[in-house]
């Protein structure tokens, strides 16, 4: 099978068209997606200083609108998981730290998280979640730098776990 001139050139002339039109496409799906990511990105920030600074209520609205357009962000849940514990809503926060490990399982390699999740899970009457957390913290010989009484810290709160029980 041959093809004339005039069809090799309405054939190229699709594939040209095809690529442009694909290209156009992308390029605006791409922009409204730069768009999304940055306010998605500016509110965590603005949240996390609301944090810092001890406006919990706002800082907590803030990283609600986040957590509605990234439900599944490891990153968000773990802060609201700060943000609910510091407004006293411990259980609420002990759901966001749970979902922040179910999203990235490796964080059970982060000494701080795990500490910070055995707390919460100890203050939440989550005691058997708690155990297994802190022993995990325990069996591994963590030190960090930040935390230069860390095995101590997780001793006391395994101890606190079999009083309350």
């Amino acid at each position: 099978m041959t093809f004339t001139e005039p069809v090799r050139k309405y054939i190229l002339s699709g594939v040209v068209a095809f690529v442009v039109i694909g290209l156009i496409v992308a390029n605006v799906m791409a922009s409204k997606q730069d768009k999304t990511f940055e306010t998605n990105e500016n509110l965590y920030n603005q949240a996390l200083q609301l944090q810092k600074d001890g406006n919990y209520e706002d800082a907590r609205e803030a990283i609600s609108k986040v957590l509605k357009a990234e439900p599944n962000s490891e990153i968000a849940n773990y802060l609201a998981g700060i943000i609910a514990v510091n407004k006293g809503d411990v259980k609420q926060g002990a759901n966001y730290m749970q979902k922040t490990l179910d999203l990235n399982p490796y964080k059970v390699e982060d000494p701080v998280f795990m500490i910070q999740l055995g707390e919460i899970f100890v203050v939440s009457e989550r005691y058997e979640d708690a155990k297994i957390v802190l022993q995990r913290c325990q069996e591994s010989g963590w030190a960090p730098e930040e935390i230069p009484n860390y095995q101590e810290h997780v001793a006391t709160l395994l101890t606190q776990i079999e009083n309350s029980q």
